[in-house]
């Protein structure tokens, strides 16, 4: 049975706090895992959140500051040791190469998997697979800095009231969906297209036009929310978003799901992040993270 969920493994921006560990966010999508940002601890949050090495496909680090990617050098010797069977692809800024190549090899183990590097130097699609294609948008951030979004590919909906009226059914419907037509009627006379899901990941950046692309029509967005409202001047100035300009951005793209992360220590109520978002115009489901939290990938309409 195919599962589509977010494993949230840790939430804090900079430093960790009691209650939150540095970033770390697994995508389950079908039988493939994305590991986006294992800042430090991220190899124990697997273990609490019930994530194994064997659940890795993909490590994507949207940039190099410790918070979003301390943790690659335990996650990378955690895939050796344990031999994953499977090859593992690190995406990661091209420009961060010497700080990627310094956590791969941060101390001796011995390598038993391969581990494919397929660095990002500009905008465009990452990687291609059977069930998604992976995009890499650039941010505005101190330093080079990636968001990443999933799109599924657009699929049809038989509708099964024009089947009747053409009188197409049994075996007939698997062949006009493989030829496209049968008897003078075509696909789109008995079908409409369904199209497929998208997952938008955005991490350390202010407002720029890659954020706007990379939320659009997202069924779930994972975006950093570092900042309340009132603490803009310091977002700009540290290259962040405040839950305000984050819940503004998922409400004009028409994002299904938002999910609100990586918050400063200097904040203790989660809840005013909420309420922020709200004052915003956010509409749809909302979700201010916390560690170990499971979110699904909302069903298609």
């Amino acid at each position: 049975m195919s599962v589509r969920e977010l494993v949230v493994l840790g939430t804090a921006s900079q430093v960790p706090t009691r209650h939150r560990n540095h970033n770390g966010y697994l995508l389950r999508w079908d039988g493939e895992g994305l590991l986006f940002d294992p800042g430090e601890g991220t190899q124990r949050q697997m273990l609490r959140a019930g994530v194994a090495a064997h659940d890795l496909n993909r490590i994507c680090v949207t940039h190099f500051h410790g918070d979003h990617s301390l943790g690659l050098a335990g996650v990378i010797q955690r895939i050796n040791l344990d031999r994953v069977p499977h090859q593992v692809t690190a995406h990661y800024p091209k420009s961060g190469q010497r700080f990627f190549d310094r956590l791969r090899y941060a101390t001796a183990y011995r390598e038993t998997v391969r581990l494919t590097e397929a660095p990002v130097a500009e905008d465009g699609v990452i990687a291609r697979t059977g069930g998604y294609t992976l995009h890499a948008r650039r941010l505005s951030h101190p330093v080079e800095s990636y968001g990443y979004l999933l799109t599924e590919p657009d699929g049809r909906r038989m509708l099964p009231d024009r089947l009747a009226a053409h009188g197409i059914k049994g075996p007939d419907v698997g062949r006009i969906q493989r030829e496209g037509s049968l008897n003078g009627v075509s696909l789109d006379d008995i079908s409409e297209v369904r199209r497929g899901q998208r997952f938008a990941f955005v991490m350390d950046t202010r407002l720029c036009d890659g954020v706007q692309a990379l939320a659009d029509g997202a069924d779930l967005l994972v975006i950093e929310s570092t900042f309340l409202d009132e603490d803009e001047q310091l977002a700009v100035e540290h290259g962040h978003l405040t839950a305000g300009q984050a819940a503004t951005v998922a409400r004009d793209a028409g994002v299904r799901h938002l999910v609100l992360t990586h918050f400063s220590q200097r904040y203790s109520d989660p809840d005013e992040f909420e309420r922020q978002a709200r004052a915003a115009g956010y509409e749809g489901e909302l979700t201010v993270a916390h560690d170990l939290l499971r979110v699904p990938v909302p069903k298609r309409r």
